[in-house]
């Protein structure tokens, strides 16, 4: 025990040498594959070369990084220097809906996407100024084990584990998917298949050390991740304008991305630059706001601040995890600009026969070859020119003179969102070895954000509801194992479930943040800030705000005959064939190739649906959030007040000074 320690500490004290020499190593392996590339060594190879040595290389930093203390397992020995754990915040954080999916959905929404960058980087402002430092204060080992102390007992624990199980499950299965996606297009192999080959990544990463190997593999993930986001649209700006500061090219390239529509009679309500014409303004700041605050309360970005040596490094940690969140989402609204530029010039209006002949569109067929289908053409994945002449039949008077010389048009090309990111190079032209180098970075944000998950997950089963609630006598080494045996039960549950691609899952994903915006943040801020708010409160409050949210989101979802419409183009509903919920489910019926372009037309993510108010289905949170705050605060009132020596521990906690409150054993 004591040699692991002292190893640890060691590996402490040279971080600096150590990521510096793996840095280097990366940018090494890359030039070497590029190399490789250019003796003719064919891309599949590449590929399997990119995911393990990649893979090989957390699972070594997780083995090296294992331990049996029960401090290092939870919260890494709270020794974690800030700008480390800015970093490994930063990786948790920028999962693949962050690298693979913000840049598609900016290059589908144009402005509106910006509502995504606003909310989630405006969390960390939240999370630095309420929240964060004071949960270090207190010391505690994951989030319910605040409100069990807080509010005095198991019931509002209880309540905290079950918004937490409902945010992070869901947001996991969508880090396996991505995993997935990027394992079959990659490796060549069935999708069903890669989503278990990246879950055997996500395992080694956080098994053996839990938040001490996760935390180290994290910082080496942002490396790859940052690295490989950056270069792709650095070359392209380099290429087209001589600087390779492509947040400096951007405007450029919006002005002929506006060029490119008009020539192509894209609508207003549909052009890259236009505001408001996926969002009105209600839905737009109400997602901003609604992610802001789901931000500040998902269990497995505050758990990374209790790793921090103190207070003041906590406060720290919040700014350098911002300064890191940044540079990938200050480039990723350039990143669309070009990715839609390069559609613009390589895709749309070359002959669909050249999809099957041209060796430069040759990337269309491997995104949409059937099973895959990350492209589409006339709403049909991309088999051979029969089936997407066929296809694009369908849409007959649409198409006139149908042949395979007619040239694409935006309304036959459709590129999933997800696609966006890790097709661009291929899109652009530029060597395989850029395309496996995103796709590599891409693995490693989905990977990052899901050991993070799972050991939220994982943590709060073993330590919340096992040795709080079952077994207080359990030994370091039983709870341990019961750590390790959830990771993997719950890993295999989701991995399970992402094997079936439920097509409800982005949705879901969004959806996190307004179950978290309800169910937690009342509880975690009234918790810290109000000394009035007692148990009763916290348990009713919370209860309140998280089924209020649920409930809407549900209903809103699933039962459409509740008066629920799609949001499309807000400003003109009827700009695209039949906007209403109803009237797309007799298009699906009588033309499913139109009932596509429909979808496709209304922009991702597909949980754009609105019911009462106008109010879209991802900014539930505007209905449960207030709910809860109010119902937290009337209850209490009706209540007896907390005890004296509750009001005492709320002011211990504000007081950024003196020694964590929850002092735990070592060992």
């Amino acid at each position: 025990m004591g040699t692991q320690a002292s190893q640890g500490a060691d590996f402490t004290s040279n971080l600096g040498k150590v990521y510096t020499y793996y840095t280097g190593g990366f940018i090494g392996f890359v030039l070497f594959i590029a190399l490789l590339e250019q003796l003719g060594v064919p891309p599949v190879y590449l590929g399997y070369m990119f995911v393990f040595f990649t893979i090989g290389v957390y699972a070594l930093i997780g083995y090296i990084s294992r331990t049996m203390q029960v401090s290092e397992y939870y919260v890494a020995g709270r020794k974690v220097p800030s700008f480390y754990n800015g970093m490994a915040t930063a990786a948790d954080w920028m999962s693949a809906a962050s690298f693979i999916g913000m840049a598609g959905t900016l290059y589908a929404l144009g402005y509106d996407g910006l509502a995504f960058i606003l909310g989630w980087t405006g969390g960390y402002v939240l999370v630095a100024v309420l929240i964060a430092p004071f949960l270090r204060k207190f010391g505690a080992y994951t989030v319910p084990d605040f409100l069990a102390a807080r509010y005095d007992g198991n019931a509002a624990r209880i309540c905290g584990i079950l918004v937490l199980m409902a945010c992070s499950f869901t947001y996991v299965v969508a880090q396996i998917v991505g995993t997935g996606l990027i394992g079959a297009r990659l490796l060549g192999m069935p999708f069903e298949l890669a989503v278990f080959v990246g879950l055997v990544g996500i395992l080694v990463c956080s098994m053996l050390g839990g938040m001490r190997a996760v935390t180290w593999t994290q910082v080496a993930q942002y490396i790859v991740l940052i690295i490989a986001y950056l270069v792709p649209v650095v070359i392209l700006s380099t290429q087209k304008f001589g600087i390779p500061v492509p947040q400096l090219t951007y405007g450029t390239v919006l002005s002929e991305i506006a060029a490119r529509e008009a020539a192509l009679a894209v609508p207003a309500t549909a052009a890259h630059a236009a505001p408001f014409t996926r969002y009105d303004p209600l839905n737009f700041f109400g997602l901003i706001f609604c992610l802001m605050v789901g931000t500040a309360s998902l269990p497995h970005v505050l758990m990374r601040y209790f790793t921090t040596p103190s207070v003041r490094e906590a406060r720290s940690s919040v700014a350098w995890t911002l300064l890191f969140i940044f540079i990938l989402y200050f480039t990723a609204p350039a990143y669309a600009a070009f990715a839609k530029l390069e559609v613009y010039t390589n895709v749309i209006g070359q002959p669909l026969a050249s999809v099957f002949t041209n060796p430069d569109l040759s990337w269309m067929r491997s995104y949409g070859r059937p099973g895959l289908a990350l492209v589409t053409l006339c709403g049909a994945p991309i088999d051979t020119l029969q089936a997407t002449l066929a296809a694009c039949a369908k849409l007959a008077p649409a198409i006139p003179n149908l042949a395979d010389t007619t040239p694409i048009t935006l309304r036959m090309f459709a590129i999933h969102n997800d696609a966006i990111v890790i097709s661009t190079p291929e899109i652009a032209g530029l060597p395989y070895v850029v395309a496996g180098l995103v796709a590599a970075g891409g693995l490693a944000a989905a990977l990052s954000t899901a050991d993070g998950l799972l050991l939220a997950i994982a943590n709060a089963l073993s330590h919340d509801v096992y040795y709080q609630m079952i077994d207080k006598k359990a030994s370091t080494e039983k709870r341990l194992i019961v750590a390790r045996v959830l990771l993997i039960i719950v890993a295999i549950l989701a991995a399970y479930v992402a094997s079936t691609r439920p097509d409800d899952i982005v949705a879901m994903v969004a959806w996190a943040f307004s179950l978290a915006a309800a169910g937690l943040f009342p509880a975690l801020v009234m918790g810290i800030w109000s000394k009035r708010v007692n148990k009763q409160g916290a348990v009713a409050g919370i209860l309140a705000g998280f089924f209020v949210t649920l409930v809407y989101l549900v209903v809103t979802r699933y039962y459409p005959w509740f008066g629920v419409e799609y949001l499309g183009m807000v400003s003109n509903k009827n700009a695209v064939t039949g906007a209403n919920l109803v009237d797309l489910v007799k298009i699906k019926a009588e033309n499913a190739s139109l009932y596509y372009q429909n979808m496709v037309a209304l922009s991702h993510p597909m949980a754009n649906r609105v019911g009462w108010f106008s109010v879209s289905n991802i900014s539930a949170g505007l209905f449960g959030l207030p709910v809860g705050f109010i119902v937290m605060y009337v209850v209490s009132l009706m209540t007896p007040a907390p005890s004296a020596e509750m009001r005492k521990f709320i002011d211990e906690v504000r007081r950024p000074r003196g020694k964590t409150m929850m002092e735990e054993k070592t060992s």
